[in-house]
């Protein structure tokens, strides 16, 4: 079997499971945000049960409206707050305390390699970069699940991506997961598993892998997943250092004979950086095959591009220089610790003093919900995840997708344009 597969069948109770299977598996973990939680917990309350499950299996951040926005918002975590408390949840973070959810779960030691993850948000597949199988599904289906500590799942097909050499100075793993979608489009990984694996994976950050596991869904699939290396296990041995997760962890690999729907090879030292244009993740092309494209925004974070490693690679392009006259420059570090050490570094400063305007943890401006709202013809470079039509603002406006260091380095020129040329 696959290591999807299992995750799945161990989950399931069963010894082998195949694609197209239908299962019902025990959740690890389970998670929902101010926009999705309130809709699972009038569904929980429709079920007629009194507690959830596991009180500490479950973890609310209200973060895609946060700080509240409007009465609407502020009504929304109002609920999600009352009903943490009369849970009694251990999970439920509050405004200063949490961070976009799906770099804080991971930061906090909830999910461990192996785990089984569900969450009322389509990005929760980024902690596949840990080794765990993790899938976005509707509010009802969590409602359930709180109740019950069980989901149904088809198991998914699987795709093997071998990755192979070092990625270059300025490119990253959002590059190499644009590529990906840009070559197989938004639906050629539709209700499969993404697997990475290969030699090359070694020459790949954690923040990196986190990156590449989140977009996952961007090529529909069901979820991405990164084998366990020394690198995991460091990170996972910091973050369990919070406490919140006791129990034991276990690593699963792909079997040597494992089936597979498709094999396909990248090689990061022939990656350039990439950009995917209005308004499909798939509409990837080389910095070099751009042109001249002039923006009126950039935002660098999210949940995809928010942590130590983004911050720190857009303050060594911004520091000591100037964001260019007229592009507003948005900055949102990912959690309140990664704000925190990103002061101490020094890299924050050196933003605030580019001209960047800098955020609490917020998924605002991603979704179009506050904080970074396009007007009708605005063009924006975003370290984001999608750029739909209307995504981050007016239905008429753009959003090109890009990385820390191309999203910093177009800040600076005022259009879209490789570090290199930036940095020298």
């Amino acid at each position: 079997m696959t290591v999807t597969e299992k995750i799945l069948a161990v989950h399931a109770g069963l010894e082998e499971v195949k694609p197209g299977q239908l299962v019902q598996a025990h959740c690890d973990m389970m998670l929902a945000n101010d926009i999705t939680a309130p809709i699972a917990i009038q569904e929980f309350y429709k079920l007629g049960v009194d507690r959830v499950y596991d009180s500490g299996r479950i973890a609310l951040v209200p973060d895609h409206f946060t700080p509240n926005k409007d009465i609407k918002s502020a009504q929304q975590a109002q609920y999600m707050r009352q009903f943490a408390r009369k849970m009694d949840l251990l999970n439920y973070f509050e405004v200063g305390e949490m961070g976009i959810e799906h770099a804080l779960l991971p930061e906090k030691g909830l999910v461990l390699p192996g785990d089984l993850v569900i969450g009322a948000d389509s990005h929760t597949c980024t902690y596949g970069a840990l080794g765990a199988f993790s899938t976005g599904v509707g509010s009802t289906d969590l409602a359930c699940g709180m109740a019950t500590g069980r989901a149904w799942f088809k198991v998914p097909e699987s795709l093997k991506f071998t990755i192979k050499g070092k990625l270059r100075k300025w490119v990253s793993g959002k590059d190499l997961i644009l590529r990906i979608i840009g070559d197989i489009g938004v639906d050629g990984a539709r209700y499969m598993a993404m697997e990475f694996t290969g030699e090359g994976i070694k020459n790949l950050s954690m923040d990196n892998r986190f990156t590449i596991a989140n977009m996952a869904i961007e090529a529909g699939a069901k979820n991405g997943i990164f084998p366990v290396d020394d690198l995991t296990l460091s990170y996972v041995k910091k973050s369990m250092q919070e406490g919140r997760r006791k129990d034991p962890y276990i690593i699963y690999s792909s079997d040597p004979v494992a089936n597979y729907k498709e094999v396909y090879e990248y090689i990061l030292d022939n990656l350039q950086p990439q950009v995917a244009f209005p308004h499909l993740p798939e509409n990837t092309k080389n910095i070099s095959e751009v042109g001249e494209i002039r923006v009126d925004q950039v935002v660098i974070g999210s949940c995809t591009n928010g942590r130590l490693e983004d911050l720190e690679i857009a303050a060594k392009i911004l520091g000591g220089k100037k964001v260019h006259k007229g592009v507003r420059t948005l900055v949102f570090p990912a959690t309140q610790n990664i704000y925190l050490e990103a002061l101490k570094k020094g890299y924050i400063e050196a933003l605030v003093e580019a001209g960047a305007a800098v955020s609490t943890p917020t998924c605002g401006p991603c979704l179009g919900g506050h904080m970074g709202i396009l007007a009708q013809g605005e063009r924006a470079v975003s370290t984001t995840n999608r750029n739909f039509v209307g995504r981050m603002g007016h239905k008429e406006s753009e959003v090109y997708l890009a990385s820390p260091a191309v999203a910093a380095a177009s800040a600076i020129a005022g259009k879209i344009i490789s570090p290199e040329k930036v940095m020298g």
